[in-house]
């Protein structure tokens, strides 16, 4: 396949939810802002109960003890002037409640008001401690977020005949590249895709998924079909072993799925390197990809000499075919059952192929014991019917020799 480079990889809208939208995301958001606002609003309610209770009881039961954490409670949520500010509102009470009891000014209500004081001003210190921390977190974030996208930027929604639909998960608390990588890229007689899982998790994972996207990048252009690509990954992975023995990165190895969609042939060729095989969806009917005899995983630390396999696939127009990892193919219930991958896309077979992707980030929260626990993507390919009219294709195996 003659190609020529194409500029992708744009920041288009996103084709799906990229890294999980809708109910299933939006809910832990509104949970934490719902948090927030407890909190802001927890000095007052502290404020208001202990002098209620302080006014409404004998006055040998000593209430306005509690305003002294309004403001230890406010720092947590309000700036250093809200933080004194709640801290003096404290002190005003404590005072009105020494008036009302008749306390004598020294030294029992002086006492009161030097203490809250004091907590109030460590409070609104360590306020301005947060808020320096949380100045500096915000600016770290949107660095190490800007490399991430650099190393896996969003998917265009359609390159060619082929439309794109992403859904996205990274494990690790506010990561947004994980393990998982995927490209897709426009070259002059179709589209090349790889999709694909690093062993491991963590920053040795981002950085051989990062070597493994450059890599692809380079081949997916000049390369004249998927097994040339393959042994570019392997060979890329075998040089930096080379260059830095010492990295974690240099011992991971990983699992990888190339696609192929010719733009001039109602077909989709496959090679598997050791990663899940997809899911094909065609007029209603949902089957998984047989691979012949799939490849062991990029940079496995095991001799093997054996040709890759490509299997070529019918894929014509409405075709619908599934991309993913085993963050999708392993998630478990509470029985220890796989996710039924097959008959929940069968089910979905009238959705729309834009709700595909929110609808199993959803269904894999709900069906997991505790949610998604491990780096979850799932890409979905749709051909738009803009392939040619050739007649279809029988599926077969096209062994090559690497």
């Amino acid at each position: 396949m003659p190609v020529e480079p194409t500029a992708t990889g744009r920041r288009d809208p996103a084709p799906g939810p990229a890294r999980g939208s809708g109910p299933a995301s939006a809910r832990p958001a509104g949970r934490a802002e719902a948090r927030y606002l407890i909190g802001r609003l927890l000095p007052f309610l502290v404020i208001v109960l202990a002098t209620l209770a302080d006014v409404l009881t004998p006055p040998a039961e000593r209430f306005d003890r509690f305003l002294i954490a309004a403001p230890a409670l406010a720092a947590a949520t309000w700036t250093a002037r809200g933080t004194a500010a709640i801290g003096a509102l404290a002190m005003a009470a404590s005072g009105v409640l020494a008036v009302l009891r008749g306390d004598p000014l020294f030294p029992a209500s002086l006492a009161n008001q030097v203490v809250l004081a004091v907590v109030a001003l460590a409070a609104a210190v360590s306020s301005r401690v947060r808020q320096h921390r949380e100045t500096e977190l915000r600016q770290v974030s949107a660095v190490a977020e800007a490399a991430q996208w650099a190393v896996l930027r969003p998917l265009p929604p359609r390159l060619g005949t082929v439309d794109l639909r992403l859904l996205y998960e990274a494990s690790a608390a506010g990561a947004h590249v994980g393990g998982d990588f995927y490209k897709a890229l426009k070259v002059r007689d179709g589209v090349r895709i790889m999709l694909g899982d690093v062993q491991g998790k963590g920053l040795p994972a981002v950085e051989a998924a990062s070597l493994l996207l450059g890599s692809f990048r380079e081949a997916a252009y000049t390369a004249p079909d998927l097994p040339a690509i393959a042994q570019r990954l392997e060979a890329s992975m075998a040089r930096y072993a080379e260059r830095a023995p010492e990295s974690e990165a240099a011992d991971r190895f990983s699992t990888v799925l190339l696609a192929e969609i010719p733009d001039d042939r109602p077909v989709i060729r496959l090679l598997s390197c050791g990663h899940p095989a997809p899911v094909v969806q065609r007029d209603g009917a949902v089957e998984t990809v047989e691979f012949s005899a799939p490849s062991v995983p990029v940079h496995l630390p095991v001799p093997v000499d054996a040709p890759f396999t490509v299997e070529e696939v019918p894929f014509g127009p409405g075709d619908r075919l599934l991309m993913f990892t085993d963050g999708v193919s392993e998630t478990r219930d509470a029985r220890g059952d796989f996710y039924p991958l097959e008959q929940r896309l069968g089910a979905w077979s009238d959705e729309p192929a834009d709700r595909i992707p929110g609808l199993l980030r959803e269904d894999l929260d709900r069906f997991g014991v505790h949610g998604l626990e491990d780096d979850t993507t799932a890409l979905l390919l749709v051909r738009d019917g803009g392939g040619g009219p050739a007649p279809w294709a029988p599926a077969r195996p096209r062994a090559v020799a690497a």
